[in-house]
């Protein structure tokens, strides 16, 4: 569980008085977006799963404006990869869920934040543009995708393009006076929706595992 503050990740579930190490966004073999550095968890029930989602909220950069209480101030990315093998077949399934909150598009004349949030909301703006690049590219099928100009890009890869399948659900205010940023987040999921992707399984059978391991111990 990372967030994306001020173009910089966050490792959101470290142990207390832990130091920070560097955080290096990576592409497995299969196309996988990997974070090199960050602190993992074996995740054995639903409750214990629920506990340490809450417990990486607590560590998010949040900040109080006008509009907000408690204004997201980074990107989340929480993220479960699902390693199933069946008994039966010997098949080897790796899946991943991500589950991505991004902060919301602002301008500081409705915010009235200080210079440090006005940072915060230009890095903001700046990351949502790239993404927006990179989903006007997949749902037009252009032939190059621009994931390499910025870090919520290179994160969210496998999340958009490839074999993914993408869901975006979007908070609409009831406001007139958030009618614009309404649209803008109404015209993003339009995009989004229109993203058309080979969704295939990353599925391994019981005679490619033993030959792996097989090589394996004629490496060693």
């Amino acid at each position: 569980m990372v967030e994306l503050y001020l173009n910089e990740l966050r490792d959101l579930l470290l142990p207390p008085h832990t130091e920070r190490p560097d955080l290096e966004i990576k592409e497995s073999a299969t196309g996988m977006v990997v974070i090199n550095g960050v602190h993992l968890v074996d995740l054995k029930s639903v409750k214990q799963t629920e506990d340490i989602f809450m417990e990486g909220l607590m560590h998010r950069k949040t900040r109080t404006t006008k509009m907000n209480e408690a204004s997201s101030r980074s990107h989340l990315i929480f993220a479960m990869i699902i390693d199933a093998t069946n008994t039966t077949t010997g098949a080897h399934t790796i899946g991943k869920l991500s589950f991505v909150d991004l902060a919301g598009s602002e301008k500081s004349s409705k915010t009235g934040t200080d210079k440090q949030g006005q940072d915060e909301a230009n890095a903001i703006n700046m990351s949502l543009s790239a993404l927006g690049n990179v989903i006007s590219a997949l749902s037009e099928g252009a032939k190059f995708i621009p994931y390499r100009n910025h870090p919520l890009t290179r994160l969210m890869k496998d999340s958009l393009g490839g074999t993914a399948k993408t869901l975006m659900f979007v908070n609409c205010s009831p406001s007139v006076y958030n009618e614009p940023e309404t649209k803008n987040s109404l015209d993003y999921a339009t995009r989004v929706k229109k993203i058309k992707n080979n969704v295939n399984k990353n599925i391994e059978s019981k005679e490619a595992a033993k030959l792996k391991g097989t090589i394996g111990l004629l490496e060693d």
